[in-house]
């Protein structure tokens, strides 16, 4: 179990930590398609884990002096990111290639279910609030190797420029059924890494949350 930080003081507005208190990664589960053979992250589930998360942040004493990062598709990923900003923490999104091709492949397809929401709408509200705009992995790393993943390949670079600030400052949150994904670079990948890291994981189990009244 990760160790509790004690509450973070607020930040004159406008002010940035130049060292993040605690750095707060997160990888989670998409949200079901509609025609998912086995549940997993179901829409009904969405308040439930809204409130685990937020339940994980209080439990971190998340605040301004804190730094999360996560990319940013349609389920967890967007959860996260939208309480960390209800908590004024600075927020970095990473993303595995071009902001168009994500949308089309992590958030876009979410979003024609009317039962989900909005998720596109709920991106770029995400990205309206960002200090910076997000991060694209070719333009910092350079071309995908031949043969790796991007989404993998994104998963280790969300891990080590969390590291970068001190392995003692990252707390890593997933909201995860235990399973193994659907692809590459999914949470499963991501879990696997930190721990061989020497990480701790704070998991919310997509098993155990059952639904929550919105």
């Amino acid at each position: 179990m990760v160790p509790v930080m004690p509450a973070a003081p607020p930040l004159p507005p406008g002010n940035q930590p130049l060292r993040p208190r605690q750095v707060l990664l997160f990888s989670g589960h998409l949200m079901d398609a509609p025609d998912r053979a086995v549940p997993r992250f179901p829409p009904a589930m969405e308040a439930a884990a809204r409130q685990a998360i937020d339940a994980e942040l209080d439990r971190l004493g998340a605040g301004p002096a804190d730094l999360a990062r996560a990319q940013a598709a349609a389920g967890g990923d967007l959860l996260f990111l939208q309480a960390c900003q209800r908590r004024g923490l600075q927020v970095q999104v990473l993303l595995p290639f071009d902001e168009a091709r994500f949308l089309d492949e992590s958030v876009r397809g979410a979003a024609f279910n009317r039962e989900q929401g909005d998720w596109v709408g709920r991106y770029q509200a995400v990205r309206q609030r960002l200090t910076s705009p997000p991060r694209l992995m070719p333009d910092e790393l350079g071309p995908l190797p031949t043969g790796a993943d991007a989404f993998e390949q994104c998963n280790l670079w969300l891990l080590n420029t969390a590291l970068a600030a001190g392995a003692d400052r990252l707390n890593f949150i997933c909201l995860w059924n235990g399973g193994g994904g659907d692809g590459p670079g999914g949470t499963a990948h991501m879990v696997n890494e930190v721990k061989r890291r020497g990480g701790s994981v704070c998991w919310i189990d997509t098993r155990r949350l059952g639904t929550a009244p919105g």
